[in-house]
């Protein structure tokens, strides 16, 4: 006897079919999911990790940048004060020079000149007087290139004047103050001395 299976087998099986397939979807789409959300959140620490160092490399360039403003300031303190040392001592050693000029001008100027001028630029001295002779100028120019405070002196210009009916050589030179030989001097309180600078009547 011949058996007919009337049954839709094949659409039953369609439907397994279908079924395994939506449900094969669904694992894939949980994956895919579960994947997305597991990169978006290591992604997500990264960035987050990153945003922190950057705050913390902002954090410590704004204080380096207060310690350099600070560095900056304190430089320019020390610049400040290093010069204002430098003008003092300059000054002090001015002065003591400006005493030891006069005193070795007072020692070395002969009997017979009058010097009516003095003035200095730097460590040049130029003179200007009167002289009862021409001798006695050059006596003048020998003392002071022995003079252990000067140096070099040059005769620029030397002409006859007449003073109140007697005759005289003007006379206008420069000399140059060894200034190696100046700080080896003593200390200038000792001396009182001064030039004399009267011009003959």
């Amino acid at each position: 006897m011949i058996r007919i299976n009337l049954l839709p087998h094949r659409e039953e099986k369609r439907k397994a079919q279908r079924q395994q397939f939506f449900a094969l979807a669904g694992l894939a789409a949980v994956a895919a999911i579960l994947l997305v959300f597991l990169v978006h959140g290591v992604i997500a620490g990264y960035i987050s990790s990153q945003e922190s160092k950057n705050e913390f490399l902002k954090r410590e360039i704004a204080a380096l940048d207060k310690d350099i403003d600070e560095i900056k300031r304190l430089k320019e303190q020390t610049n400040a004060l290093l010069s204002r040392k430098s003008v003092i001592e300059s000054l002090q050693g001015g002065r003591t020079e400006a005493v030891q000029l006069f005193n070795e001008l007072a020692r070395q100027v002969p009997v017979g000149i009058y010097l009516t001028l003095l003035k200095q630029n730097g460590n040049k001295v130029t003179l200007t007087g009167f002289a009862q002779s021409n001798a006695r100028v050059s006596t003048l120019m020998r003392n002071l290139e022995a003079s252990p405070l000067l140096e070099r002196p040059d005769l620029l210009e030397i002409k006859a004047t007449t003073q109140g009916n007697r005759r005289y050589a003007e006379f206008n030179l420069d000399v140059f103050i060894t200034r190696a030989a100046a700080e080896g001097e003593g200390k200038p309180g000792s001396a009182t001395q001064a030039a004399k600078q009267d011009k003959p009547a």
